[in-house]
């Protein structure tokens, strides 16, 4: 199912609330514009019209593969329905589930977990980019290439993340892995890492370990995992 709204604070939130009240897995909600919506750490993330603001939830389940690890299939799925516009060439998967569209940040995805249920949503730059002070942006349409509704761009992520979803379960961490590695940006790509403390760390993508962290090797050749932190490209 999905709902479509004109305007409201936050898909997340709306999506939280309707876990708390017993919804289903694969229920979707798309708004036209938000009035607070965020990224990670609580960053807000500006509304701009024409872009995708959309949530979705998971139901935990015994035998699932660890929940961090759906931030990739969150990405392997929207990767699957941008590719067609962008190109190969041009779209990339950055750890963990930030795409960029020719080095830009096209998108956000933001997981959050609400008891038993994992709330993830969707930014989707489409129309318009929202400035963010420390990283370029970009939309499809500042890209100059053919554009998707909202509504259909919705339908066919909710479709593409269902699938995903099924390989994840299925088929384990691995599976969604592998998808991930073929789209991300090519191991030696000097990345920094930027930690909760502020702390950084640069090196080179060194791909992605087992359980789904960043590996960023060091200028000493040291491999460096990283669960958590806002990475850049260099």
């Amino acid at each position: 199912m999905i709902r479509s709204v004109a305007e409201t604070r936050s898909t997340n939130d709306d999506m939280a609330a309707w876990a708390k009240a017993g919804a289903a897995e694969a229920v979707w909600l798309r708004a036209d514009h938000q009035t607070g919506g965020r990224g990670r750490q609580g960053r807000p993330w500006a509304a701009a019209p024409g872009n995708l603001y959309a949530s979705t939830l998971v139901r935990l389940l015994p035998g699932d593969p660890p929940a961090p690890s759906l931030a990739l299939v969150a990405a392997v799925a929207l990767d699957a329905v941008l590719l067609p516009l962008t190109g190969a060439d041009r779209l990339k998967i950055k750890w963990p589930n930030d795409l960029m569209l020719d080095g830009a940040k096209l998108s956000g995805i933001l997981l959050e977990r609400e008891g038993d249920a994992i709330i993830i949503g969707f930014g989707v730059n489409l129309a318009h980019a929202p400035a963010i002070p420390d990283r370029a942006t970009i939309s499809l349409a500042e890209a100059g290439l053919a554009m998707i509704s909202p509504d259909d761009m919705v339908a066919e992520l909710a479709a593409s993340f269902a699938r995903m979803l099924v390989v994840w379960r299925q088929q384990g961490l691995a599976a969604i892995a592998a998808r991930w590695s073929a789209r991300c940006f090519p191991i030696g790509t000097p990345l920094r890492a930027v930690m909760g403390e502020g702390e950084q760390v640069d090196g080179l993508f060194d791909g992605m370990a087992a359980d789904g962290a960043l590996r960023l090797r060091l200028a000493d050749a040291r491999v460096e995992t990283i669960h958590a932190g806002d990475i850049f490209l260099i």
